[in-house]
């Protein structure tokens, strides 16, 4: 059996935002590592996901509304641009 039908990029994700959590059974974790072990695209991803839950949980940011409204326009064109690829 290839490690790749062990699991797919889509559950591999969904387990990693659930270790994000601690909401992971031990199945899972140990198929999402499996997959990592592969996939540089997960690894990019619970990376990414890493450093996004400790920023959270570890930083309080305080924004006046100018700024919030010039990241939410940021966030607006970038998402725009990843629904047309």
């Amino acid at each position: 059996m290839s490690t790749k039908r062990f699991t797919s990029c889509e559950e591999a994700n969904h387990s990693c935002d659930k270790m994000q959590y601690k909401e992971a059974t031990l199945w899972e974790k140990v198929k999402l590592n499996l997959h990592l072990i592969w996939c540089a695209a997960c690894r990019k991803y619970s990376k990414n996901n890493a450093k996004l839950t400790n920023l959270i949980n570890h930083k309080e940011v305080k924004l006046q509304a100018s700024e919030k409204n010039k990241i939410q326009s940021a966030f607006e064109q970038e998402l725009a641009k990843q629904n047309n690829k």
